[in-house]
Order: C-alpha cells, then structure tokens, then sequence
C-alpha cells in the first residue's frame, strides 16, 4: 500500500515503488520476519553462510541489487523525491485507512514512515 501510494502521488509506475519499499521494509521488519527472512535467504537467494543476522542481511542486499541490476531505482532520490515526500505519503494512507499494513497488522503509520526514510 505504500507502494500505490507512491504511484498515485508520483506517477511512479507499480514495480518501481515495489523496489524502493521492499528492501527497506524488510531492513525495518527483519526482526518480526526473521523466520521468513531466513527461509527467503536459503530458498531464493541459496544463502547459507554466517550466522542468522547475515544471512537475513544478505538476503536483502541481494534483493535490492537484483532491482538495482535491472535498472531499477531502490531509493526515493532515484526518482527525485527526498524526505519532502514522506508527510504526503503517510496523509494518504491514513487518508485511505491504510494504518495497520502487513499480514499480522503490525505495520503502522510510524512504521511506514520509518520504511520511507529508510528508503532515502
């Protein structure tokens, strides 16, 4: 949802905001999708070196590069936006009532934000 709040706002088409957000929503998440993250890192990626912590790192530097290999930007100044765009993303998912995301519900407006500026 974050992702089709970029688009409407930006006219980013819909993969593009799939990269800025996802790399940065599993850095923000890896700890409550520790578990999936670690089953992603083996089964897509075929990480199984080091420890759990950088296995789930790896996993998402790789996620962010196979983007980025494709010409795909994975943060918002690739598209030129910077913090300025934060507020109006957030107004439009509370706006649409988007303000406890995921599969558990956990991913609230303060977590969406966190997922934006870590997607700077």
């Amino acid at each position: 949802m974050i992702g089709h709040e970029l688009t409407a706002l930006h006219g980013i088409d819909h993969t593009r905001p799939l990269a800025i957000v996802l790399p940065a929503s599993l850095l923000v998440r890896r700890e409550s999708k520790r578990g999936k993250l670690l089953q992603y890192a083996e089964r897509v990626w075929h990480v199984t070196e080091g420890n759990e912590d950088e296995r789930i790192g790896r996993a998402i530097q790789l996620t962010r590069s196979f983007f980025e290999e494709m010409g795909i930007g994975t943060r918002l100044p690739d598209y030129q936006l910077g913090a300025e765009a934060i507020d109006p993303v957030i107004t439009q998912l509370e706006a649409h009532g988007m303000t406890s995301l995921g599969e558990h519900r956990e991913v609230n407006l303060a977590t969406s934000r966190r997922i934006l500026e870590i997607a700077l």
